[in-house]
């Protein structure tokens, strides 16, 4: 039995000649994140289980190829002051911390091994402490959600990767990863907030794991994909080797990663733009960039 934690590239302007809000969304084309978000859901730290990277080999629905955005479910643990191991988590409601995290896409190699790097986007997300302790409510340090009547450890938040119209395939393993204290491809070291209390933040994030998706395809629901220096934490107890991101089976039935990709809404009729359906915009770096065809322009800031 898989052993989790559970209850926790660019900077782009969008230019469309269709309505806005229809291609701030973009199309879903593979989707594992419950929705209503719950107060928190089974998760995969790294930092405890000694890990770098998780993630999933997904099968897109259709529409279309050229990726938008992908939003991933994280669970916070982290308390502002004290802890939730210790019962004593104190946060001032909405506070955050901040941390870069890497989405990585590769394509799928023989054997569903992990194939050549499609894109590595690393961004900086505002990731919400959770809430303070609840010792009316709940018992085991535990916040309280008053809509549900639910006590959890951690806290469930989607952080949203921006991208610029990347082609994918139809078939792609993407994963997840961030640096913590002492794990990660580069550890953070020893910091001041590793003698406090609350310890450092990051090292109490989790990537959230859902196991339902609800459009897409998941191939092989009993396996993930997987990075840690601990042999007893992979399925196969090591034998396929530790220190890589590679194929992870047999132990993950229920808990895969939720994850949402979108891609850009085409419209019919590329010449309702203006310009005759072409665009024309300057990056930071004084080229420029034309598009036809969806209407759409990306501007690289440089930022």
């Amino acid at each position: 039995m898989r052993k989790f934690s559970f209850g926790f590239l660019v900077n782009i302007l969008v230019f469309a000649c269709m309505a806005a809000a229809a291609m701030g969304q973009g199309q879903v084309i593979y989707d594992s994140i419950p929705s209503p978000l719950p107060g928190n859901v089974s998760s995969q730290p790294l930092q405890a289980q000694q890990a770098s990277e998780v993630g999933d080999r997904i099968q897109f629905a259709s529409g279309g190829r050229s990726l938008f955005r992908v939003t991933q479910t994280m669970s916070s643990w982290a308390c502002q002051s004290g802890g939730w191991s210790t019962f004593d988590c104190v946060t001032t409601p909405g506070a955050t911390f901040t941390h870069p995290i890497t989405l990585n896409i590769y394509n799928v190699g023989p054997a569903n091994s992990v194939g050549s790097l499609i894109t590595s986007v690393t961004q900086t997300f505002s990731i919400p402490y959770r809430p303070s302790a609840d010792l009316v409510n709940c018992t085991g340090g535990r916040w309280y959600q008053a809509s549900t009547g639910t006590c959890f450890n951690g806290y469930a938040a989607n952080i949203t990767f921006n991208l610029t119209g990347l082609a994918i395939p139809n078939e792609v393993i993407y994963g997840i990863a961030y640096n913590t204290s002492n794990y990660g491809y580069t550890p953070i070291g020893t910091m001041p907030c590793s003698a406090t209390s609350e310890g450092c933040p990051y090292d109490s994030l989790n990537v959230a794991l859902e196991g339902v998706t609800s459009v897409g395809v998941n191939p092989d629901p009993d396996s993930a994909y997987f990075n840690t220096l601990t042999a007893g934490w992979y399925c196969d107890n090591g034998v396929g080797g530790v220190g890589s991101f590679r194929l992870d089976s047999g132990c993950w039935t229920g808990y895969k990663p939720s994850v949402r990709f979108a891609t850009l809404n085409i419209p019919a009729n590329a010449n309702q733009c203006k310009n005759n359906g072409w665009q024309t915009r300057t990056r930071a770096d004084g080229t420029l960039f034309r598009n036809q065809g969806d209407c759409i322009q990306y501007v690289n800031t440089g930022k």
